[in-house]
């Protein structure tokens, strides 16, 4: 108990993923992982601050929360970062008029965007809508630009639901970036913006904070590398042996 005194010793905030740590997604609704409700509970009665921090491109902020508070979480909006009302914010700031790849489930978040003659593309997590023929149209349409801007919603290898693993948005993203020559901009974890983003709204440093979730790449090794402490979690995505783990940061520094 000692030595996780002394590496937690001055944190002051706790960081949530939600997805694999908080529950497990199922068609149109969810299961919470045992205990985790009662975990942010108590984080809450405590008198660290707390944010959740997601990647979640399938369900809008509101659809989200909703869920959450119906599988009986201490949850509200103002709580939460997520990066489609970050990509908005972006996009109405530099003029981008995006192709949308993304799922039904979030396409209300950009209702107040332009996307007549796109100048950009946007992914994000579009489930069945991972189409050829929609892969395509994203892949014409950054051809066309000058100066292609590819903006991505997280970069995932992969999540799980209760029917077992699913393919993310980071092998849709390669796969552009590939034929395209580009590089995406990632709007989510594992950016060093969107956790410097969380990290603001709860007034802390990076050294102040520690980020739990599932993710060694992206919740773990993105935290890791604003400065912040960092825990993995042993549900949803977690493996005892996985192709990311060998070339990730340790778990806990």
């Amino acid at each position: 108990m000692a030595a996780w005194g002394q590496r937690l010793a001055g944190v002051r905030g706790v960081l949530l993923d939600v997805s694999g740590v908080l529950f497990d997604g199922a068609e149109g609704s969810g299961v919470p992982i045992a205990g985790s409700v009662e975990a942010v509970a108590r984080l809450k009665r405590s008198r660290l601050k707390v944010r959740f921090c997601t990647n979640e491109s399938q369900k809008s902020l509101g659809d989200l929360v909703r869920l959450l508070q119906q599988l009986g979480f201490d949850i509200s909006e103002g709580e939460v970062t997520a990066p489609a009302p970050a990509t908005c914010l972006i996009l109405k700031e530099r003029g981008l008029r995006p192709y949308l790849l993304i799922h039904d489930g979030i396409r209300s978040e950009f209702d107040q965007i332009d996307t007549s003659n796109p100048n950009c593309v946007v992914i994000a997590d579009a489930g069945e809508s991972f189409s050829y023929q929609n892969m395509n149209k994203a892949f014409q349409v950054l051809m066309e630009l000058e100066n292609p801007v590819l903006i991505s919603l997280g970069k995932g290898r992969y999540y799980k639901e209760t029917s077992g693993l699913m393919l993310d948005v980071g092998a849709y993203v390669k796969a552009l970036e590939y034929a395209c020559g580009i590089e995406a901009e990632v709007v989510g974890k594992p950016s060093p913006e969107y956790f410097k983003s969380a990290l603001q709204e709860m007034g802390l440093e990076a050294h102040q904070a520690v980020m739990i979730g599932d993710d060694i790449v992206g919740d773990v090794g993105g935290a890791q590398q604003c400065g912040m402490r960092a825990l993995q979690v042993r549900t949803g995505k977690f493996r005892k042996i996985s192709p990311e783990f060998t070339a990730s940061p340790p778990l806990f520094c």
